[in-house]
């Protein structure tokens, strides 16, 4: 999605990465340095940093006037996560506020809000850490209200499909139902919620008029309640979401569709494997790395059943390639120890199965001992119990233990661990 809209402004864009959101945390030159390396590797772009001005500073400083000009004259500019609450409160002191409205309206450039930034984007606006971190009562923040400009009154809330929380509701930023329920009472009549899903995006092209809903979730339109779903891939005319936003007309509007293969990975080959969910992730596919990692995992043991090591570690290649992309996204780190180890596991199985041989035991083991197991039985048949010992021992001293039942002779080979008795078969 960033190549894309960067491409649209053609040539060297003059590209300005605004830190204040995060400006207030410890590692902030951490992220915003991760940050260029990411947008440059990533999408081919050159940022610079707009500092986030001392906290003292005031709007007709030097510094406050350098950072208002960056962003006037910016063809691109980006502002992403941390704290809607701080970001709301230093823009407002370098009357940046304003700066980027007059951007929206019109039309200058590309303006892209992530996250934090994206809840000051409406003309209320979320305090995220203030109410599910500290504990403070829920309620509206003055926004920025850049899409009012565009005839959409809104409050902007990410992360709107966040399951984070796994036993208690994160959804809609991590607020929960019932507290976005109190919080919409409070919008005034003609106003809506919208919800934008993780790895998802809503573009809005004022030249076309045209908004469009790009990745693997949704945008909700949620008035008193009532949710309108527009979908990923779906492009829509400007009008018809006001529309929604107004609810002047019925809830539910005919949408049309993008065709599915430019917003999402449609292909469902396995074979493919983790590699083009690594190609897919920074592009508007519907992979996570979750979903990559197990993806991989199915291969891998399917490739383990086959007894393909050479599959074995192509897979354990590709995932180590795709923990390196998305840990190159600034906003996609968590979860990278987890599919690590998930790696680490992958490594240690290929090591164990190279040890013992990937053609034991069907290949070699199993075709001498249909026909020893044979002669031991015979034996025992004939009553010749010493001489079926001696099989017994010759067996064993080759790794393979045996179990008589009334049903037959069970084997297996004693190198496999427990879980991974792929060798184990009866004899009759």
């Amino acid at each position: 999605m960033h190549r894309e809209l960067v491409a649209h402004l053609g040539g060297d864009a003059d590209a300005v990465i605004l830190e204040t959101p995060y400006g207030f945390q410890v590692n902030r030159d951490d992220i915003s340095a991760r940050a260029r390396e990411y947008f440059r590797r990533s999408v081919g772009l050159t940022t610079v940093v707009a500092p986030d001005t001392p906290t003292g500073s005031i709007s007709g400083d030097g510094d406050g006037a350098r950072v208002r000009d960056m962003v006037r004259r910016a063809q691109w500019v980006f502002s992403g996560p941390g704290s809607p609450s701080y970001a709301l409160s230093r823009w407002h002191t370098l009357r940046l506020g304003e700066i980027l409205r007059e951007r929206v309206a019109r039309g200058h450039g590309v303006t892209v809000m992530a996250s934090a930034a994206a809840c000051t984007a409406g003309f209320a606006a979320l305090p995220v850490y203030e109410v599910y971190k500290a504990g403070h009562p829920p309620a509206w923040l003055t926004g920025l209200d850049l899409l009012g400009a565009l005839g959409l009154p809104v409050a902007v809330i990410p992360h709107y499909d966040n399951a984070e929380g796994g036993t208690h509701d994160t959804r809609f930023c991590y607020l929960g139902e019932p507290r976005l329920a109190a919080l919409e009472q409070e919008l005034p009549e003609g106003s809506a919620v919208l919800g934008i899903d993780e790895h998802t995006a809503v573009i809005v092209d004022l030249g076309t008029s045209l908004a469009r809903v790009w990745g693997r979730g949704v945008m909700t339109i949620r008035r008193r309640g009532a949710s309108v779903l527009v979908p990923g891939g779906t492009t829509l005319p400007l009008e018809q979401l006001r529309d929604l936003v107004a609810g002047t007309k019925p809830a539910v509007v005919p949408l049309p569709r993008r065709p599915a293969d430019t917003d999402t990975d449609t292909d469902t080959d396995e074979g493919a494997g983790a590699a083009r969910h690594a190609a897919t992730a920074g592009t508007g596919g519907a992979a996570t790395l979750q979903e990559a990692v197990a993806a991989a995992e199915l291969r891998f043991d399917s490739a383990q059943g086959a007894r393909d090591g050479g599959t074995m570690a192509e897979v354990a290649v590709e995932l180590e390639s795709v923990i390196a992309a998305w840990s190159a996204d600034m906003e996609e780190d968590q979860g990278g120890d987890w599919a690590r180890t998930v790696l680490h596991g992958m490594i240690r199985r290929l090591a164990q199965a190279a040890g013992r041989g990937l053609s034991e035991p069907e290949h070699t083991l199993g075709r001498i001992l249909v026909p020893l197991l044979g002669l031991r039985r015979r034996l025992r048949a004939d009553g010749a119990y010493d001489l079926a010992d001696e099989v017994r021992e010759a067996l064993a001293a080759g790794g393979v233990r045996l179990h008589d039942t009334a049903e037959g002779s069970q084997w297996r080979w004693e190198e496999e661990t427990d879980d991974q008795q792929t060798g184990s078969r009866s004899q009759e």
